[in-house]
Formats: structure tokens, sequence, C-alpha cells
């Protein structure tokens, strides 16, 4: 079975901000962010061994979620001064590295990574099945798992994660990940400042869906509730249908998946090492080259070499 790594740069990116002290360049630029992602990314493509590799990322423009809500995501926090200029550089290192990059106005990394990872599965290859294994801290990602679709999420700086499989959800929630979207129908969502159902948490959403199963379904029997449960749904029927379209990730956004595009063949130990060099990333680049890496280029270097080891330095 092929491996085909999905990488929510935005998620990662703050993940790793927040994370890490702030770390300088011989620039005085602050490359914390941009340290910790590409850490990550060193360690996912040792670890997973993936055929295919993309980073999606979110851009400015308002997305069509702003449209159907105007106050979609209004209270989040503006990001931060010295995260802005970090996300250009992940761009240039992931473009000298040759990584496939998936970016689309109106649209959310969510979107994307839904459409990649459906294209994906769509998609016959050789005859094999592919793996998605969509790397987020994004629980709104949950919906997306399935029998070929994981959600590797990290738990505790950028080092330790878990692996969310459809047994893991429904442990973990109690519900199955295909009733994701339904639980944020009632549930809302505090972080994209929508509202669901006022007076139906967590365990309530939990509990109705296990038994009802669907938003559908729990709806077309308002009668069979008690009085106050069925209250609170029918009177903000309207609201939690809106959330249940505020929470669906698109899986048919405007992009095409090219496979060839995003085969970890591409990758280039070179590029990265280059890039690495000129931040000063002295740590990452023996990872490069220690941890199993490899591709045509480095061979090349090798033997322009003579077989010789080469030592790089840098400052982290």
């Amino acid at each position: 079975m092929e491996k085909f790594v999905l990488i929510d740069g935005n998620a990662i990116l703050h993940r790793a901000y927040h994370a890490l002290p702030p770390l300088t360049n011989k620039k005085g630029e602050i490359v914390n962010a941009v340290y910790g992602f590409f850490s990550m990314l060193i360690k996912i493509i040792n670890d997973i061994k993936p055929n295919f590799l993309a980073v999606c990322f979110d851009r400015a423009a308002p997305t069509f979620r702003k449209v159907l809500y105007v106050g979609y995501q209004a209270k989040r926090p503006k990001v931060a001064d010295d995260l802005v200029p970090q996300i250009g550089i992940v761009h240039e290192v992931l473009q000298k590295a040759k990584v496939a990059i998936f970016e689309v106005d109106g649209y959310e990394a969510d979107d994307l990574i839904g459409t990649i990872a459906n294209q994906a599965q769509s998609a016959k290859r050789k005859a094999q099945n592919i793996e998605v294994i969509i790397v987020s801290g994004d629980r709104d990602m949950l919906q997306l798992v399935n029998s070929h679709v994981k959600i590797l999420a990290p738990v505790k700086g950028i080092t330790e994660m878990i692996l969310f499989d459809e047994a893991k959800v429904e442990e973990k929630y109690g519900i199955k990940s295909s009733q994701f979207i339904d639980y944020k129908s009632f549930v809302g969502d505090s972080s994209d400042n929508y509202p669901g159902v006022a007076g139906i948490g967590p365990k309530t959403a939990r509990d109705l869906l296990q038994k009802y199963e669907t938003f559908e379904n729990l709806y077309q029997n308002l009668s069979s509730l008690p009085e106050k449960i069925g209250k609170k749904l029918a009177t903000d029927a309207e609201q939690a249908a809106l959330a249940k379209k505020l929470a669906t990730i698109v899986t048919d956004a405007p992009i095409r998946l090219d496979f060839e595009q995003c085969s970890i063949n591409k990758f280039s130990n070179e590029g990265a090492r280059s890039a690495f060099e000129e931040l000063g990333f002295k740590s990452l680049i023996k990872r490069l080259e220690n941890k199993g890496i490899e591709d045509k280029e480095k061979e090349q270097v090798k033997n322009k070499a003579g077989g010789q080891k080469i030592t790089q330095m840098g400052l982290l």
C-alpha cells in the first residue's frame, strides 16, 4: 500500500511557533517556527516513509465560510508579527526542497487536504491502495478519517503525536468519524466562532448521535426527545444547519492532484540542505545526512566527493 502524507501547513507552523523558544539566525531573524516545522517534516518522512508528500496552506483572502457567516473566525487573535515572515520562509524552503504546495483563494487548507485525500482515494494507481495520513492538530480533520485516511495529530510540543484511525476516533469521542460534522453542528466551535445549539454540550451531542446516528434523523424525531432537549434543537435548528455547513470540509475544491508532482522522489535533499545552511540549522542538516532521506542528488554529491564524508556547519 502506498502512503500519501498531507501536511496542514498553517496548523503545524502555529504549533511549532508556540512550542519553541524564539530562535534567531545569523541575520537576527526569528526562525523558531521554521525550525520546528522542518524538524517535524524530517521526522515524518523518516518515520512514515511516504511515497507522496504535499503541504497545504491557508491564504489571506476571505473564504466561502466568511461569506456564509460574517462572524466566522472573527475572534481569532492576529497572527504574531514575528510569525508572519516565517510563513514566507517555509514556502521558500519547501520550494527549494521541491515539496508540492497547494493553496487557493477562498478555501482553507482543510478543504485542499480533503480534496486531495478524496482524489487520492479515487485514483487507481498501479492497482494499489493509497493510505492517506494527514498531519494536523485541527480536530475538524477527524471527519475525513475512514478506512484509508488517518490523522496524525501533535498532542505535546512537536514531538509527541497520536494517530487517529476510525477506532481511535470512536474511543476518544464516543462517535464515529462520519458523525463528526453533525457533532460540530450541535456543539459549535469557539475557535472558529460559530455557535451550535444553545444548551447542547459535547456529552449530550454524543449521546444523541449514538442513538439517532445523524443530524437529519435526529431532527426527524424531535417529538420523541425529552421536551427540554427537543425545544433547544427546534429553537436553534437554523443555527445548527449553518454550523453544519461551516464545519463541513470541502472535498471538491478547484485543484487537481498530480501524483508525479507529489512524489517523494522529487524531494531535493540538496535543496533542503542549501536552505538549512543559509538558515543555520545545523542539527537539521545532520538529520538529512544521517537519518535516511536519500535521493539521487545526495548520491551525486557523494560521488563527486569521492566517497568522503561531508560535514555541514550551522548554528542550531
